[in-house]
């Protein structure tokens, strides 16, 4: 009989990235030519929700745009990439959310994005009946109503939480963290949630100390080429990056999400999880956009035993 597909919702946001690939990122005003331009469906838990579609998973995007061409777009995209949009609402008379992004010749990008306008925040049309068939949720910050409600039921029935952790208020930090089992911060975000620079280990540290004492089992920061810190029960953890060609590293940490939780979801330990995600997010780096480099799960684990050298290392 074969294995059980997991089932994941990801809650929050969608975004429409426009994408111009130029050989360095500008450092004033001034004319630059790209050398390609992308036009495809982004943000952070609907690309996530497309990792996990990528990798074998049963996957729902629960969010909203509006009814306009950029919404319509990013409905058509994500439903072809094979995730449930049955929960995905276009709004009447609103804004979608549209970033411009500029890809260095680095991989590194430039990011300016329009939240939307006239989204409404309630999110009561969810069907939360839905989350007791699930084995993981996953929700972000940009949509805090729905992704309270979403993980407190999920709380509920012992459904697994994963929370991308990037820049937020205090009040939505404090909202969403006591009902969180994983928490994966961005650099950004982590900073954010400080109130204060992170940039050392001590600092950094400190700020997971405290997401754990509200309640996280997990609490993690991405760091890109530094790859990911990481606090539990069991102490400090750290999962080396893997080295790449980066080609564009749009979507990388959404990516991430997407990858830790379907693991978290199939039971994989937090170390599995981390080591999984992490070569998921970098073989994605290795392409253009956000969504189209992402691998296959098959892919992935090749990639993972190609470099068995390449494993968690222990804090200092």
């Amino acid at each position: 009989m074969p294995p059980k597909q997991p089932k994941l919702i990801c809650v929050g946001n969608t975004t429409l990235d426009r994408v111009w690939l130029i050989d360095r990122l500008p450092s004033g005003g001034g004319k630059f030519p790209a050398h390609d331009y992308l036009e495809l469906g982004g943000g952070m838990a609907a690309n996530a929700a497309v990792a996990v579609a990528r990798l074998g998973g049963a996957c729902a995007y629960w969010g909203r745009a509006g009814d306009d061409s950029a919404g319509r777009v990013m409905l058509a995209e994500m439903s072809a990439y094979g995730v449930d949009v049955s929960q995905f609402r276009l709004m009447p008379n609103a804004r979608s959310s549209v970033s411009g992004i500029m890809v260095g010749g680095d991989g590194e990008r430039m990011i300016v994005n329009f939240r939307g306008e006239g989204l409404d925040a309630d999110p009561g049309w969810l069907s939360l009946e839905e989350l007791a068939g699930c084995d993981a949720l996953h929700g972000d910050v940009r949509w805090p109503e729905a992704a309270a409600l979403c993980f407190a039921a999920a709380r509920a029935h012992r459904i697994p939480t994963v929370l991308d952790g990037e820049i937020a208020s205090a009040e939505v930090f404090s909202a969403l963290l006591p009902l969180v089992d994983h928490a994966i911060f961005s650099e950004p975000g982590l900073r954010a949630f400080a109130g204060g620079p992170t940039d050392s280990d001590e600092a950094r540290l400190a700020a997971l100390q405290q997401v754990r004492r509200l309640g996280c089992r997990v609490a993690a920061v991405t760091r890109g080429r530094d790859g990911v810190i990481w606090m539990d029960e069991a102490g400090v953890h750290r999962q080396p990056a893997f080295v790449v060609e980066v080609v564009d590293t749009t979507g990388a940490g959404d990516v991430f999400h997407g990858a830790y939780a379907l693991s978290i979801a199939e039971g994989s330990t937090v170390e599995a999880a981390m080591r999984f995600a992490s070569a998921v997010s970098a073989l994605k780096c290795t392409g253009k956009g956000g969504r189209a480099a992402i691998p296959t799960r098959e892919r992935t684990l090749q990639f993972i035993r190609e470099h068995e050298g390449a494993g968690s290392a222990p804090a200092p």
